[in-house]
């Protein structure tokens, strides 16, 4: 019923691991490998007999369809070597793609993302497009490639039970496989063939914000939304919050409240709290209060701690700064456990 296609190359430290948690959920296994030189074949053909040989042609998408085309099941799952099953409900899956109503839908995953920056590991949640029918889909992109309908049509997607942890910007992973440099390298490229396409701006400022680039990444953003752009596309919401970011750490202050303007368009925890950190960083307290409380009315957000403590600790912040004393203490304690708030607690209180 369900094959998982695999594209993997020098995943030796990784490998095994992954797939002793996936070999019991799926029906079969695709692996192509794209000129390992460790041992990771000699892994993957412990685990399956479907090891591919594929030559790099610097195009994703033509891996992806290679694997895809090996499958003798039409329903595919996507995975890759540094994203963890956390959970998988096989039942609810099966159930997924076995109604006939779900054929020319794609399944989106969840998939945790594990974030090292100095403060330590960060976790960032999003939805993937991941599992899909092959009758009626296929990548496209040379790139950060994705699925598209064969004949182009407007497709559906529904979230399927299925949660991974993703490892491969932790430190110990990007520097080991160099995918930063190797995705801008192949991103330069992709723009020189295609110099009106924003979606490509997007992923190579996402790149140089992975790499704690911040001008290049802004600049890379501006010229993303320097393109007609549809602010509905999930990809746009994520290029207008990283902009934003990446406006902050480059201390371009004034240039950040531009992100203003989208308010129109995105009201989630999310972009209340950048919006917060924005306000806070041009002397705009109550104005970065009032949007730090506005995270909490929902139930959750991209970003581990968004919508509860974060917010709480920046507004305990803003007040200790202000000399209010009594009410700093009164949000870092809303903070429970958070270490920062913990240190600033004592601080006061000393």
């Amino acid at each position: 019923m369900l094959s998982l296609c695999m594209i993997v190359r020098d995943e030796e430290k990784n490998l095994e691991k992954y797939l002793l948690q996936v070999k019991n959920l799926v029906d079969e296994i695709i692996i192509i490998d794209t000129g390992s030189i460790d041992n990771t074949k000699k892994i993957a053909l412990s685990f399956t007999d479907m090891v591919f040989d594929f030559k790099w042609c610097n195009d994703f998408s033509v891996a992806r369809n290679f694997s895809i085309s090996k499958a003798t099941n039409d329903w595919i799952l996507v995975l890759d070597a540094d994203e963890f099953i956390e959970s998988f409900d096989k039942a609810k899956v099966l159930e997924f793609i076995s109604s006939k109503d779900n054929m020319k839908t794609v399944g989106r995953i969840k998939r945790i993302n594990l974030i090292e920056d100095q403060l330590g590991i960060k976790k960032g949640t999003e939805l993937i497009s991941r599992l899909f029918n092959r009758k009626y889909f296929r990548y496209e992109g040379t790139i950060h490639e994705q699925i598209a309908h064969r004949d182009g049509e407007v497709y559906s997607i529904k979230p399927v039970d299925i949660t991974v942890n993703h490892i491969g910007y932790t430190k110990e992973e990007v520097d080991r496989t160099n995918k930063l440099e190797r995705n801008i390298s192949l991103l330069k490229k992709a723009i020189e063939e295609k110099s009106n396409e924003p979606y490509l701006y997007y992923q190579l400022g996402k790149s140089f914000y992975m790499m704690k680039d911040y001008i290049e990444a802004y600049k890379c953003f501006e010229k993303a939304i320097s393109f007609p752009v549809d602010c509905r596309l999930e990809y746009v919401e994520d290029l207008i919050e990283t902009y934003g970011y990446a406006l902050i750490n480059a201390e371009k202050f004034g240039e950040a409240m531009e992100i203003q303007i989208y308010r129109e368009y995105y009201n989630s925890a999310d972009y209340n709290f950048l919006m917060g950190l924005i306000y806070m960083n041009n002397a705009k307290f109550d104005l970065a209060v009032q949007s730090f409380l506005k995270c909490n009315e929902y139930d959750d957000g991209k970003m581990e701690g968004i919508s509860t403590y974060l917010p709480y600790y920046n507004i305990g912040v803003i007040f200790e700064c202000l000399g209010y004393r009594d009410e700093a203490i009164s949000y870092y304690r809303k903070c429970g456990n958070y270490d920062l708030a913990v240190t600033r607690l004592k601080s006061v209180l000393n």
